[in-house]
């Protein structure tokens, strides 16, 4: 399946202190400091823009800096044999280009002079080849943060600055991308700019997926102190999301479920619960007449006021809202619902006073309670449940879209909203931006221990909520204005690149005609033909 989340096309990268690297280890002839004043001197932005030679600029800021010619020519000559190509970027630009199937234009722009690009073009790692094009300013004849000069390479290019992205590790050159509609990424840190590519340009689908698969039966939670352990609720949570019991492990319970697998965490024993219980009969398949036993054993939990306790214990009573409505669903899936209606009555009034917002005994996000109750009212096909919850559940879930949260938080909300067709553009992207670059999504805490308060958490529960909840929101998209369709090609003439300098352009170089945004990405559009950009030799 092809990425259908790219809203971007076009990557342009800087190449100092971005694809190349400066030796730590470097000396040269001019301390550091004086050397910075001669790289931002007016003489040497006319030497980067093509306007003198060489030569020229080391006379003019000899003169200036009152520093023989001969040593500021050996001093950028040591500076400049001290450059190394960023190998790991360079592998992740072709990691890129790869999954794109030819979608991606890659185009370098660098301040830089033509005898130091030159230069770099003559060194023995082949960077060159994951470009389409480089643009040196010294044969733009503009330098950045100049408007000019991106302006001459989205003529040039016939790019359109909304799906393109700009690397820079100047915040000036970033800043002026950013202000023609371009996406900035200041080059601050690799381990994030590397994530932050990956997640603009990969498909977030398949790369949380793949994550699954590779972690296959071994989706185990941990606590916020750190402590690994065996669960049985999280696993069916992730087999409801996902259909894949090769990605769970869960025991062998011949009738109720247990939480844990194996040996509690804070005792010797711990008794069935309800919630667990529910689940594992609402998403796995069991015998009706089984079924129906334990959902008698279940009202015999109800308390005074007709409220479903959490254990089947009748030592321990608690009571627990989120578990309430896990309970509900069961029972409505079972057509046995009103046999709740006072447990049924609590969780309105819950969602109605919005008692949600600060958790519960067991669960943290109020997103998680939304989610939830979407389950139960794509369980309850009782027209009065479906009359009286509908309405204020959607006016609670319009409160929630934008609210701050973390992924898992994001995502219950998004797959909430989606149930009742209601797409989160805004939440989306964040959720498709928190990806890691391991393809999964970061650890967050789902529920804590009442006895105890520590919280726990699943990196493979949070993954595959936030898959779902990519699928669900693209299955679903908002009322989309279609984009104009990219101008033929310019016919002006274009900047006349050396043949080392170019490479011949990608054969399946498209034109994009009326694609549908979503946020920052791109739904499904169809192919244009194909517009024509050749490279000058």
């Amino acid at each position: 399946m092809a990425s259908v989340y790219r809203r971007y096309t076009t990557l342009i990268l800087d190449l100092g202190d971005v694809l190349f690297r400066w030796s730590p280890h470097t000396e040269t002839a001019i301390p550091p400091r004086q050397l910075k004043e001669i790289l931002s001197s007016v003489t040497w932005f006319e030497y980067e823009r093509g306007g003198i030679s060489q030569a020229e600029c080391y006379q003019r800021c000899a003169e200036e800096f009152d520093i023989d010619a001969d040593v500021i020519a050996e001093a950028f000559r040591q500076a400049r044999e001290s450059l190394q190509p960023n190998e790991e970027f360079i592998a992740l630009i072709r990691e890129l280009r790869s999954q794109s199937h030819g979608d991606l234009t890659v185009l370098a722009l660098s301040n830089i002079s033509l005898p130091d690009y030159e230069y770099i073009t003559s060194l023995r790692s082949d960077w060159t080849s994951i470009f389409d094009r480089i643009f040196p300013s010294a044969l733009v004849g503009e330098r950045k943060p100049h408007l000019g000069c991106y302006r001459k390479v989205v003529k040039e290019m016939n790019l359109e600055p909304s799906t393109t992205v700009f690397v820079d590790d100047k915040l000036d050159n970033v800043a002026s991308a950013r202000s023609l509609g371009m996406h900035g990424i200041v080059f601050d840190n690799q381990s994030n700019v590397f994530r932050q590519l990956r997640n603009i340009f990969g498909d977030p689908i398949r790369r949380g997926q793949s994550y699954l698969r590779r972690h296959a039966g071994k989706l185990e939670s941990s606590t916020d102190s750190g402590a690994v352990f065996e669960e049985n609720f999280t696993q069916l949570i992730i087999y409801e999301l996902t259909h894949d019991k090769s990605l769970i492990t869960t025991s062998e319970c011949p009738r109720t479920w247990n939480f844990f697998r194996g040996k509690p965490l804070f005792s010797e024993t711990f008794p069935d619960d309800v919630d667990t219980t529910s689940v594992a009969l609402t998403v796995l398949d069991h015998d009706p007449e089984l079924v129906s036993s334990i959902l008698d054993e279940m009202l015999s939990l109800v308390d005074a006021d007709g409220i479903m306790q959490t254990y089947f214990d009748h030592s321990r009573p608690r009571m627990d809202p989120f578990v309430c409505v896990n309970v509900l669903s069961l029972f409505y899936q079972h057509g046995r619902g009103h046999q709740l209606s006072q447990t049924l009555d609590w969780v309105y009034e819950v969602l109605l006073h919005r008692a949600y917002h600060g958790g519960s005994r067991y669960y943290l996000s109020p997103d998680c309670f939304l989610y939830f109750v979407s389950r139960l009212l794509q369980r309850a096909h009782d027209p009065e449940v479906q009359s009286r919850f509908s309405p204020l559940f959607i006016e609670r879930l319009h409160e929630r879209i934008g609210a701050a949260g973390d992924s898992m938080d994001l995502a219950f909300r998004i797959l909430a909203a989606a149930a009742v067709g209601i797409v989160c553009p805004r939440d989306v992207e964040k959720l498709i931006a928190a990806q890691c670059d391991d393809g999964g999504w970061d650890l967050c805490w789902f529920y804590q221990f009442g006895s105890t308060g520590v919280k726990a958490g699943n990196r493979g529960l949070t993954t595959a909520l936030a898959i779902k909840a990519i699928e669900n929101s693209v299955a679903r998209p908002p009322s989309p204005a279609p984009s104009p369709s990219p101008s033929p090609a310019s016919s002006t003439s274009r900047l006349e690149i050396p043949k080392p300098f170019s490479r011949s352009p990608s054969p399946k170089r498209l034109g994009m005609s009326g694609p549908i945004r979503f946020g920052h990405f791109l739904l499904p559009w169809r192919r244009a033909n194909k517009v024509s950009a050749p490279l000058q030799a």
